[in-house]
């Protein structure tokens, strides 16, 4: 079996080297493949990289002109893996090898993706606690119980990420693209080390950005083939809404003689209704499109098997 590692590296040069030979040591017996991704870094890590390379012909490398994330990165070294099992972790060394088997073992066992929990984290508390915060509200978002998304030690059979596109901040939301296309996830603890070089990456404004891939994932996850059911509710919600103001109006004019050329109430009925129907339109609008460029062949289907599927004959002329 050939095992692929996907490795972002942006400013980590003192790690790299302890790094490579750890992996070398945990994912023995099986062949291997080090895919380091230099994501702009400003240091010496892509010459050690080079020097890595040089020394050990299954560690491929490439370099970014400049910083693009970890989503692009991972995208990037994903297209160029060609393993029967896809390890992605961080290049920091707080992501122990060591746990590489017991990855294995859940992959085995039959299951598609396999993310690591840092059950306990070696972090400030400033880091965990947001961490905790948003890793709630994922889970609920997408009703997928894990307990650490942010952690990016994950092992991959390879036609998930065959089927999984990375942009953004996406590489957070894997696991919930991975079981919207109907793949089996489960999670394990996995030991996370204190930081040994160089400092974290990431700030407070990650999460601002992970914000908007959240609605965006549980847009292409829940509505993308039917976007009507998301701008139909909306409004639907905001005609009945305007129609019942308008209607109240309506009957305290004609019963009551009440003028209504001075009730702001008429002006918030109006405008509800007419939201209401832009959305329904703008939700009919989008279905017409999707029919139009999409076809049964392209539906994002993940097949798990077939079966002496029989091939259709051509008519005879």
């Amino acid at each position: 079996m050939l095992i692929s590692f996907v490795i972002p590296v942006l400013n980590e040069q003192d790690s790299l080297r302890q790094l490579g030979s750890e992996i070398k040591a945990h994912c023995q017996p099986h062949a291997h493949e080090i895919i380091f991704i230099d994501d702009g870094s400003r240091d010496q890590s892509f010459s050690i990289m080079e020097d890595l390379a040089a020394q050990d012909p299954n560690i491929r490398i490439v370099k970014f002109r400049r910083n693009f994330g970890k989503a692009a990165a991972l995208q990037y070294g994903f297209n160029l893996a060609s393993g029967d099992v896809v390890f992605t972790l961080d290049a920091d060394l707080q992501d122990n090898p060591a746990e590489i088997p017991n990855f294995l073992q859940k992959i085995a066992e039959g299951w598609d993706l396999v993310s690591g929990w840092k059950q306990k984290r070696h972090d400030p508390w400033h880091k965990v606690l947001p961490s905790k915060l948003f890793n709630w509200v994922v889970a609920r978002t997408f009703r997928l119980k894990l307990k650490d998304y942010n952690c990016g030690f994950k092992a991959y059979r390879p036609e998930v990420i065959k089927e999984v596109r990375l942009y953004g901040e996406m590489h957070r939301y894997i696991p919930a693209l991975a079981n919207a296309l109907g793949y089996r996830i489960t999670e394990i603890p996995v030991e996370h080390r204190e930081r040994q070089f160089g400092r974290s990456k990431y700030g407070w404004e990650r999460y601002l950005r992970g914000f908007f891939d959240l609605l965006t994932v549980k847009m292409v996850t829940k509505y993308m083939k039917s976007p009507l059911y998301l701008f139909g509710r909306a409004g639907l919600a905001s005609t009945v809404l305007g129609g019942a103001i308008t209607l109240y109006l309506a009957v305290l004019k004609i019963f009551f003689h009440v003028p209504l050329s001075n009730r702001p109430l008429l002006i918030l009925g109006i405008t509800l209704v007419l939201a209401g129907l832009q959305f329904v339109s703008l939700g009919l609008i989008s279905e017409l499109i999707i029919n139009r460029v999409s076809s049964l062949q392209d539906l994002p289907v993940s097949v798990e098997k077939t079966v002496n599927l029989p091939q259709l004959e051509r008519p005879r002329k």
